[in-house]
């Protein structure tokens, strides 16, 4: 017994089939020198490479030097390399290259001069990344021992920075309070702020200050500012060395129990602050040494040298670090070193453009 299609199912067969073929039409397609030809949606081009979005393979980067042809099923925004931006649909040169249509009319450009595209809906990514961006981060840390000595510390810190590509701004503030065998030996707070400008590509000015207390060293109030010209001698990706030379400005007023008169005097301020990225973990050692002018002996050295391992993708992180605090004419009977070492959980957000 046979069957005949009604033209009701031939009509939804036609439709499924139109269907079929317009999904697999609304794709982005990129040819190869070798002959491949990846469909898929093409997220951007940017330095010398195509990348192309798969439902089959995931993100795909292609060299730009071994595409022949692109085709968009969509406006796409492409610039060349004199700087001119098109937004249109993209299909392939007659002769070789790359088509942009738009209302206004067409424009063909070899391969290689396109730098780089987008898509239409979005901002320049030179614009954007030429744009101030707020970061900040909030860490916690309670360290506890018991046995023949007993201690138990915690610690509060908060940061925030603004950076651009040409300069970056910092605020920081840091709680620390430790207890050994019942007696306090740590009670300090410490805010400050931290400016750097690049006005060359390894140069740059700098102005910084810092005030808080120390209780346990009976300072009730200290303030460290400095202002000076830094230089990069190392700027990789993923590693910096930055030095930094200045004067500076130093105060320091103690408690009655001290029975000592307030410091202040001008002097130097050199620093030193290296910075390395691994896959997956970064290191920060940061030192300063600021001696005055009227007493070369009396000077000030800070170290604080931390290592930060993710524990989320983008949130959470643990930094393992240790800060020294040196004072060559300390007052009372307190020791001229002081470390303190931390093992801090810490939370980070933002990548906020600055309005």
């Amino acid at each position: 017994m046979k069957h005949h299609k009604t033209p009701t199912g031939l009509l939804r067969a036609g439709i499924c089939l139109a269907a079929l073929c317009a999904a697999r039409l609304a794709a982005d397609v990129v040819e190869t020198t070798n002959g491949a030809r990846i469909v898929g949606k093409i997220t951007k081009i940017r330095g010398g490479t195509v990348t192309v979005s798969t439902d089959y393979a995931g993100d795909i980067n292609i060299k730009q030097s071994l595409v022949t042809s692109i085709t968009t099923d969509r406006p796409v925004a492409v610039k060349v390399a004199d700087g001119t931006r098109f937004i249109g649909v993209v299909t392939p040169a007659p002769g070789g290259g790359l088509t942009i249509t738009n209302p206004k009319g067409t424009f063909a450009t070899p391969m290689e001069k396109v730098v780089e595209s987008w898509a239409a809906e979005e901002e320049d990514p030179d614009v954007v990344a030429q744009r101030r961006k707020w970061t900040y981060e909030a860490g916690v840390d309670i360290n506890g021992r018991s046995g023949t000595h007993t201690q138990m510390g915690e610690a509060l810190t908060f940061g925030a920075k603004l950076a651009g590509p040409n300069d970056t701004l910092r605020y920081y503030a840091n709680y620390i309070r430790q207890e050994s065998d019942g007696q306090v030996s740590a009670d300090q707070f410490k805010a400050g702020a931290d400016y750097a400008a690049n006005f060359t590509a390894l140069s740059s000015w700098y102005a910084r200050d810092e005030g808080g207390f120390d209780r346990v060293n009976d300072i009730t109030f200290y303030d460290v500012a400095a202002a000076g010209y830094g230089y990069d001698f190392i700027k990789l990706k993923d590693s910096t060395l930055t030095g930094r030379a200045g004067l500076s400005y130093r105060y320091e007023e103690y408690s009655p129990v001290a029975n000592a008169s307030a410091l202040s005097t001008t002097g130097a301020d050199f620093e030193l602050e290296y910075t390395r990225n691994f896959r997956t973990a970064h290191l920060h050692d940061k030192i300063a040494f600021v001696p005055a002018f009227k007493d070369l002996g009396n000077f000030l050295i800070t170290h604080d040298i931390s290592y930060e391992i993710p524990i989320t993708k983008s949130l959470w992180k643990l930094a393992l670090g240790m800060t020294n605090n040196y004072e060559s004419r300390p007052v009372d009977s307190v020791g001229k070193l002081e470390t303190l070492y931390y093992t801090r959980l810490v939370l980070t957000w933002g990548q906020v453009p600055a309005p």
